[in-house]
């Protein structure tokens, strides 16, 4: 069922591309120089973007939300681990050396 919804999408986004592409390629080849270095512009501010995404702020990001993710992670562990001992304390209180004497004596 959901396979057959996917490939609907699948065509009709191809579609869709294909007319697209259809109408918009003779206007394309049609471009005068002058109107094509709009189209240079357009490409010099896209490249400033790549400027601002550089492989060292990227870098950064990803090392700080690592970090985050590992802060996470090392506070949960020592929650889990805080609980652990609670549940062990709480055993070893109820398991004393009575025990077996009361159940020596109920026999």
């Amino acid at each position: 069922m959901f396979e057959i919804i996917f490939i609907i999408i699948l065509l009709g986004s191809f579609i869709g591309m294909s007319v697209m592409l259809f109408l918009k390629v003779p206007i394309l080849v049609i471009l005068t120089p002058e109107e094509s270095s709009s189209l240079k512009k357009i490409k010099e501010r896209g490249q400033g973007i790549v400027k601002l995404l550089s492989k060292e702020r990227i870098t950064h990001k990803v090392l700080s939300k690592f970090r985050v993710l590992a802060l996470k992670t090392e506070n949960k562990t020592s929650d889990l681990l805080s609980d652990l001992r609670q549940k062990s304390i709480e055993k070893k209180t109820k398991f004393t050396e009575d025990y077996w004497n009361k159940l020596r004596k109920k026999k």
